[in-house]
């Protein structure tokens, strides 16, 4: 067998594992991007039913209080909070949120600004520190499965940095799941936070507002469920970019799977090609020898 066969053939056997292995990670991804999904529709309504509250409570007052909802004179310091993954064969998905977070920086920057950045994933903070950017803090192991311990930490660290007077406002930058063929990389201003209005149903809007009494106070309310909601959008960026995760490894497991099977059959041609030539070369001189030796029989 020549070379070339040879060396064509160990490189089929080589693909082919990997193939294997692309295609068992394919389906681990599809299988939690369901489980992610559900997560990420589960903790909508709590975030729904939070922000309607803090809107009822802002409406009656207005004296808001609350620093996280007072924007600061002459702001000179901004914490980045940047969601990444742990691992990586995920993609563009990693690359879309560090180019997302080097847009916002420039903003910022240039609004006269200093970053100071907080990044979850490993690749996030390799990325930062490989380009000599120190981080403030960091957390990791999280990526794929987030728990709401999790948000409550990083989201009780970056309050402390505001309540401290370390940074004047606080951004995330994250990847927004809408499906599991798109994904998007947003960034968005936790704090100091714009109280969302709550659209009424179309049969309400004709009726009085409802009127409440509201106990304790409303700036004790208030100072009780800001922090709350600011968990929720931690929680809620760290479970979009978990599915979001999800759904890029199985988009590039797959395309790799494909990549494999198109490249053996190049590769199996090649073979082909390579085994036919030896065959007939060993023709070739099978028929050449039996013509000499007809050749020295005859003299």
């Amino acid at each position: 067998m020549g070379a070339k066969l040879r060396d064509t053939r160990r490189r089929i056997r080589s693909i082919q594992s990997t193939m294997k292995i692309t295609r068992a990670m394919e389906l681990i991804a599809t299988s939690r991007i369901v489980k992610a999904q559900q997560r990420v529709e589960q903790s909508r309504p709590y975030a729904e039913r939070l922000t309607a509250a803090i809107a009822d409570v802002a409406s009656i007052t207005n004296n808001l209080g609350n620093p996280l909802l007072e924007a600061r004179p002459d702001p000179k310091f901004a914490a980045v909070f940047v969601v990444t993954s742990d691992r990586g064969l995920a993609g563009a998905y990693n690359s879309s949120i560090l180019r997302r977070t080097e847009e916002l920086l420039s903003l910022l920057r240039s609004e006269g600004k200093e970053v100071k950045l907080f990044v979850a994933g490993r690749k996030g903070i390799s990325y930062f520190r490989f380009r000599g950017r120190p981080v403030e803090e960091s957390w990791t192991g999280a990526s794929e499965t987030p728990s709401y311990e999790d948000a409550k930490e990083i989201a009780d660290a970056l309050i402390q940095r505001f309540n401290d007077h370390e940074v004047d406002e606080i951004h995330g930058v994250f990847t927004n799941f809408q499906s599991v063929v798109r994904q998007k990389a947003v960034a968005r201003r936790f704090v100091p936070m714009a109280v969302e209005t709550v659209d009424r149903p179309q049969e309400d809007q004709d009726r009085p507002l409802n009127q409440y009494i509201f106990e304790p106070e409303p700036e004790a309310l208030l100072d009780a469920l800001l922090p709350r909601y600011v968990e929720t959008r931690v929680y809620n960026a760290l479970l979009e970019s978990a599915a979001a995760e999800h759904a890029a490894r199985r988009r590039a497991m797959s395309a790799a799977t494909d990549n494999a099977q198109d490249l053996i059959k190049v590769l199996t041609r090649v073979a082909n090609q390579a085994r036919q030539t030896e065959i007939t070369t060993e023709i070739m001189e099978i028929v050449g020898g039996a013509e000499a030796l007809r050749q020295a029989s005859g003299e």
